[in-house]
Parts: C-alpha cells; structure tokens; sequence
C-alpha cells in the first residue's frame, strides 16, 4: 500500500510539474527573447506591451489545459495505469485547475523582471510566498484534512499571493518606470509575434517533458508497476529539484545573451557563453559527487521500505548521468532562448528522445528485460543526444548575424506600431 500511495502522489504531482514546464520553461520564455533583446535595444516601453500581451495569450491557453485537468483519470485508466493511482492524481490535478492562471500572470512577470535584471524582488516575493504557503498547506492538508487537494489550493493561493506582491512592485517601483505595464492598442497585436516564438518554446520543452511522462508511463507496464513507478518518479523528482540551479545559470545567460544581442554587442555575448557554459559543467561535477557519496541514505528520504532504498541505490549512477547531461543542456536552452532559435531547440528535442530516447528505452526496457533501469539509461540517452546537439549548434553560431536579427526584430516590430498607431 505505501508503494501505491508512494507512487500515486508522485505521478499526479508530474502532472503538475508537466503543465507547469509548459508554462514557466515554455510558452513564457518567448518573453526571455523578446523582452531581454528590447532592453538590450533600449526599447523600454515594449517590456510593458510584450508582457501584456504575453499575459493575454498565457490565460487563453489555460483555457484547454484546464479541460485536459478534468480528464486526466480517465486517459490513465484508458492507457492501462493503475485505477487507484489514476483517480488520485486525477483528483489532485482537478483541485490544481484553480492554479493554472495565476501561475500564468506570474511567470510572465517573472521574465520581464528577470531581463531587466530585477532579481531581488523576485527572490523577496518568493520567499514572502514561500511563508504563506507552508503554513496554509499544512493547516489544509492537515487540519481540515483536504488531502492532496488541500495542497493543490494551497499552491494556488500562494501563486496568487506571489502575483500580488509582483504587481505591486511593478506598479509603485521606479524601477520598472520606464519599463512600466500599459495596456494600448498595441498589446493584441503583439500576441502574434509573442505566439510566433512561444510556440516553438513551449515545444521544445514540451517534448523533453512529454519523455520523462511516457518513461513513468511505460514503468506502469513493467512487472511490479507500483515498485517501478515510485522508484522512477523519484529519481524524476530528484533530477526535476536539482534542474532548478542549472535553469537558473541558464535564465542569466539568457538575459545577458538577449541584453548584448539586443544591444549589438556580439562579441560580449559570445563570452556570456563560455563563461555560463564552465559554470555549468562545474555544477554538474559537484552534484554527481554528492549524489554518489549520499547513494546508500538517499532512499530513506522518500521510503522506508528496503526495496526501494535498494533500487534507488542501485539507479543513482545513471541518475547523476542524467544531471551531468541535464546541467548542460539547460544553461545551453538558456542561450537559445536568449538568441531566440528556440525552432531549432525543438528540432533537437524531438530527434533526441523520439527517435533515441524513447526508442533506447522500449528496446531495453521490454525486449532486453532490464525494466526500469533500461527506461532510464532510454531517458540518459535522449538527455546525451540532446546535449551534444546543443553544444554544436552554440559552436556554430554566427553571433554577429545573431545581434543583426536581434536588432532587425525589435526595428521591424517598432515600425509596425508606429504604422499601427497612424
């Protein structure tokens, strides 16, 4: 039974952590391109239009989310999972609906305040949430005994909270006055160049994504689903908490990369790379070592039960590969959502795990029998063919040409608004 509830509460929280990858490392980081290239170029005033009009394309698009929410019991049931581990993460995603659009609201003011380097706030803001939600999702999931839904509105109502004190800042701040919100005529249009780099954004990280859901997937078929899903969806768990610290080298890539190609500074752009891509590879070592020294206690963090512990031992040299590969290839998505060839990034996603990764580990998984172990050395090769393809698309990247498109499209848009506005 603790197997199942183990599992259970993990998959319906990748559910989460898949719409959320959507969003935040998605169809958002348009705005990384868009927004960081525009202050680069001293365009200040298109900070405000681009992020409304990416907060207007964001909410429309929560719109289907939240009816594939609704259904989600129903698809894993008819997929073959689990009925007791389908119905939960089911009910967790229902009760997380209410979330989506804050959420939403939120991370498009993230990015714009993170292409203007304005991190303290955000960290401020976060942390003030942070200390909302504790105690709010313990009083829910505890004293009123809400369960899992009690923690799905907590996250909804600390997202709310979060947006609050974001808009707050960004109204009264001089900081953001030249950059400030402003709702014009121009807003709509600019939904159509936001939904022209958004696409492809929320693509190449959709696609990724997507691999890490199949292979927790593909574990429920595997004899023993219930010790399979849980052991899989951990090492998930681990690698998703530990990709947060290379994202974060990435989104400063991004914002410098998009600030001098912006600015047509190519050159200084080229050095942002090298330095973000030593920075990366240098955390990767130090979490693999870690990760390699604590193997014999990690287990006991999410189970007692001996198998588990055991199994996740014995997975964690292949899980200290995915983070390695995981390291580069996030600080290198941060180049390229600065550069904005996030095209190519979902070209590269799509080959790497759809035709390697996932073909890998089917083959290994089921027709070699090497269970979950094969799913994720699948996983680990999509990851390695991904993060190859990266690093020499990024060696061979014309940075001048770069900084002229950069340069083009914020010109080409203003024109337009000046035309818009006559």
């Amino acid at each position: 039974m603790e197997e199942a509830l183990l599992g259970g509460s993990l998959r319906g929280r990748r559910w989460d952590v898949f719409v959320e990858e959507l969003k935040k490392f998605g169809m958002s980081s348009a705005l990384e391109t868009l927004c960081g290239q525009a202050y680069g170029a001293e365009e200040y005033r298109k900070l405000g239009i681009y992020t409304n009009g990416a907060i207007i394309s964001l909410l429309l698009v929560c719109i289907p989310i939240s009816v594939l929410w609704l259904f989600v019991d129903k698809f894993l049931i008819l997929i073959g999972q689990d009925p007791l581990i389908s119905i939960e993460a089911g009910k967790y995603s229902s009760w997380l609906i209410a979330a989506l659009f804050p959420y939403a609201i939120l991370q498009a003011l993230i990015r714009y305040l993170q292409t203007q380097s304005l991190i303290l706030p955000m960290l401020m803001s976060s942390i003030a949430a942070l200390c909302f939600h504790v105690p709010l999702c313990w009083a829910l999931v505890f004293k009123l005994n809400l369960g899992s839904g009690g923690a799905a509105i907590a996250i909804g109502l600390s997202y709310s909270f979060n947006v609050l004190l974001l808009c707050l800042y960004v109204k009264y701040s001089s900081s953001c006055e030249k950059t400030r919100l402003c709702f014009t005529k121009e807003v709509l249009p600019s939904t159509k160049e936001f939904f022209h780099l958004a696409i492809p954004s929320a693509s190449m990280v959709c696609l990724e994504w997507w691999t890490s859901e199949i292979v927790i997937l593909l574990a429920g078929l595997l004899p023993k689903p219930q010790l399979e899903t849980s052991v899989l969806s951990i090492c998930l768990l681990v690698s998703s908490l530990h990709y947060f610290i290379p994202f974060s080298i990435g989104a400063g890539a991004s914002t410098r990369i998009s600030n001098e190609l912006g600015a047509g500074n190519p050159e200084a752009a080229r050095m942002s790379v090298l330095s973000v891509t030593v920075l990366g590879m240098a955390e990767a070592i130090v979490a693999s070592i870690i990760l390699l020294c604590s193997c014999h206690v990690l287990g006991y963090a999410f189970s007692n039960e001996k198998e588990v512990v055991y199994y996740l031992r014995d997975m964690t040299p292949l899980l200290c590969l995915l983070i390695a590969t995981d390291c580069i290839q996030a600080v290198l998505s941060g180049v390229a959502r600065g550069s904005g060839w996030q095209h190519l990034g979902a070209y590269v996603n799509l080959g790497s795990y759809y035709l390697v990764g996932i073909p890998v580990a089917i083959l290994l998984g089921f027709f070699l029998h090497l269970k979950g172990k094969g799913l994720w050395i699948g996983l680990n090769a999509g990851s390695l063919v991904q993060s190859l393809l990266f690093s020499l698309i990024t060696c061979l990247t014309d940075w001048q040409k770069q900084a002229s498109i950069a340069r083009e499209r914020i010109y080409h848009s203003k024109e337009c608004a000046r035309l818009l506005a006559n």
